[in-house]
């Protein structure tokens, strides 16, 4: 809304160039656009309702509601990796079909008690001490309605994000909270007993091998 007047950009407009005289030959112009608007209906523009009506030309600094965007071509897969590279922590996703520990029970629904900037307190402890470090937040009520945080540490009922919520959270908003992995093969051995299906490397010498000295 600017100066009480509510601006859409929807349906947008496609104007003729804008030419202004200083003779007394009236300016005119052409728009045309789709009829999308409740506002503006077919027949009322037949009917010759807005024939004579007073359009206003402004011009408005797009400023921070304004977008950029980057296009990628198909061929951008060719630069992913073929093959994965080696790492000491588990490139395997929690859950997921090459970790292959079962995820029932290592979700639960909770209530956002508090919030200040990227903590927030739930209505529920966590089932381990840090058990959702790593995992994700999904939200299924307020503004962040179908969004997802990743989780970076938990104690007890406090849960802090990794960033910020996009909006403001309403205390009392439903969440998903998702159990983690801090990708070590000590918690994938200790903690789920899934050391089998540990996708990692942690005993495999690095390439500082090369640079050691005896003694060093």
């Amino acid at each position: 809304m600017i100066d009480g007047l509510i601006h859409r950009a929807a349906p947008g407009m496609t104007p003729s160039a804008v030419a202004r005289s200083d003779g007394l030959e009236a300016d005119t112009m052409e728009i045309g656009g789709a009829l999308t608007s409740a506002a503006i209906g077919e027949a009322d523009l037949i009917a010759g309702r807005w024939d004579g009506a007073r359009v206003m030309l402004t011009a408005v600094e797009a400023g921070d509601i304004g977008f950029t965007a980057e296009l990628t071509g198909v061929t951008v897969a060719l630069q992913r990796p073929v093959v994965e590279e080696t790492s000491a922590g588990c490139r395997a996703t929690l859950g997921d079909w090459r970790c292959r520990v079962a995820m029932l029970g290592r979700r639960r629904f909770a209530r956002v008690v508090a919030s200040a900037d990227r903590v927030l307190t739930l209505d529920a402890v966590e089932p381990v001490a840090n058990g959702y470090a790593g995992g994700t937040l999904r939200w299924f009520g307020g503004r962040n309605a179908g969004l997802a945080s990743a989780i970076a540490a938990s104690e007890g009922a406090v849960v802090t994000l990794r960033s910020a919520p996009a909006f403001a959270v309403t205390p009392g908003v439903l969440v998903d909270v998702i159990e983690g992995c801090d990708k070590t093969l000590a918690t994938c051995a200790g903690r789920f007993a899934n050391a089998a299906n540990f996708r990692g490397e942690p005993f495999l010498p690095g390439i500082d091998l090369l640079t050691r000295y005896p003694g060093g």
